[in-house]
């Protein structure tokens, strides 16, 4: 199984990744250590990554592909990994499916963990406290100033690969503010079922809109010339005047109002 831990600094990819490894058995890769273990042993890409990442800023995308490039090849990383913290931009996500593409392999899942950025300030202030509390030295870039630049970083480059990685069907999203033991058990039940590919639009029909059904036509009344519409009305108010004379005159042989019969 190869998956992809997606999601702003301090969400608890980290955590996560632990579980992951320890139900599945796969190796767990995280470009953030790995730099960092660069910085520490003096290697040439530490020394060219060193300023970045104490500012908070993301590595270059060739330096991050070459690092990631050469771990995946590893015969641990051969039967399943989870890659933490890589890719953060589209360019590096088109690198990653190039390199596994070349290898015969294919991701599997991408675990995108939702988190209000307001709850991760709060969730680095405490472990800064923790850190310091145990008497640990803190990571240099374990301020609410560069976490700042961080998330901002995160939202301008790394938050478009969740449209990528959901056009190709392997996205899975839960909602990384539930409690630990919680989000555990939602990636557990993502990763149980199949995501379906997103659908793709339909297509416009090339045939002609059908023309709407029209009742039959009724003929129009048919015009009828101005002087032989005056001569109709006369002869229809003329009956009507000698109909309404007619109703008006006493029936023959009745009375009148002086008693006489009329003749």
């Amino acid at each position: 199984m190869r998956l992809i831990l997606l999601g702003p600094p301090g969400a608890g990819k980290g955590t996560q990744a632990q579980h992951l490894v320890a139900k599945y058995g796969l190796v767990q890769l995280s470009t953030g250590d790995m730099l960092r273990a660069a910085v520490k042993a003096g290697t040439p890409l530490g020394h060219q990554v060193e300023d970045i990442m104490a500012r908070g800023e993301l590595c270059p995308d060739d330096a991050v592909v070459a690092i990631v490039g050469e771990r995946i090849a590893q015969p641990d990383a051969r039967k399943g990994f989870i890659l933490d913290g890589f890719p953060r931009t589209v360019a590096q996500a088109e690198a990653l499916d190039r390199m596994l593409a070349a290898q015969g392999l294919a991701l599997d899942a991408v675990i995108e963990l939702r988190v209000d950025e307001a709850v991760l300030i709060k969730r680095i202030e405490n472990r800064i406290a923790e850190t310091t509390a145990r008497g640990h030295e803190l990571r240099r870039d374990d301020n609410p100033q560069v976490l700042h630049r961080r998330l901002e970083a995160y939202r301008r480059q790394t938050a478009p690969l969740i449209s990528y990685y959901r056009r190709r069907g392997v996205l899975r999203t839960v909602d990384g503010m539930a409690p630990i033991t919680a989000v555990t058990a939602q990636i557990d039940a993502a990763l149980s079922k199949p995501v379906k590919a997103a659908k793709r639009p339909a297509r416009p029909s090339k045939r002609p809109a059908a023309r709407p059904r029209l009742g039959k036509k009724s003929k129009p009344a048919k015009a009828i010339p101005a002087g032989k519409a005056s001569r109709a009305s006369r002869k229809r108010r003329a009956a009507g005047v000698a109909k309404r004379r007619a109703s008006s005159r006493p029936a023959r042989g009745s009375r009148t109002k002086a008693g006489r019969r009329r003749l």
